[in-house]
């Protein structure tokens, strides 16, 4: 197994101590533990992927597991961030179809032969969620406003990516 595959791994074995540390007060600085648990892990996305393309070791196992981890990364945040009051569960909602929608759209795809690329909104909107994850674990109350108007820009870009991602690739539905 390589380095990549073995991060992407990793990422996954730290979501149960992401989920206990975030939803366990009696933890001491469970917010910052849980925070640094998902910086790390998310890091470990952008490692991985960096180094598979750069030393091409890229595998089947890599196309498939990464993704998947990355989803259970953040949807598993998203959840718990309903359970602690900071998110709206619609907003969760939204994201977490987008997910099932481009996910599905893929193996269609992929059973026709096509490999499609994330586009560049659906990196941005990538960047926006992590970013809006982390403000809401941090649940800094100076930057209450920052954190409402980053969420609204997550799921802006999430909508947006969405109708990108469908509009680009509508002739994988055809037929």
């Amino acid at each position: 197994m390589n380095l990549p595959n073995k991060l992407t791994i990793l990422r996954m074995i730290m979501i149960p101590f992401f989920v206990v540390a975030l939803l366990i007060p009696a933890i001491p600085y469970h917010n910052y533990i849980a925070l640094g648990i998902f910086v790390i892990a998310s890091l470990t996305d952008l490692l991985d992927g960096m180094i598979a393309r750069k030393y091409d070791l890229v595998t089947n196992f890599g196309k498939f597991m990464d993704p998947l981890a990355d989803k259970l990364l953040v949807c598993s945040a998203l959840i718990c961030l309903i359970e602690l009051g900071r998110i709206a569960s619609w907003m969760v909602i939204l994201i977490i179809a987008r997910e099932f929608i481009i996910s599905g759209f893929r193996l269609v795809a992929a059973d026709k032969g096509v490999v499609i690329a994330a586009s560049y909104w659906g990196k941005f909107k990538t960047v926006f969620q992590i970013i809006m994850v982390c403000l809401m674990i941090a649940d800094l109350a100076w930057l209450r406003t920052v954190t409402a108007v980053t969420a609204w820009i997550a799921v802006a870009l999430t909508v947006i990516s969405l109708i990108d991602y469908l509009y680009k690739n509508k002739e994988v539905m055809k037929n």
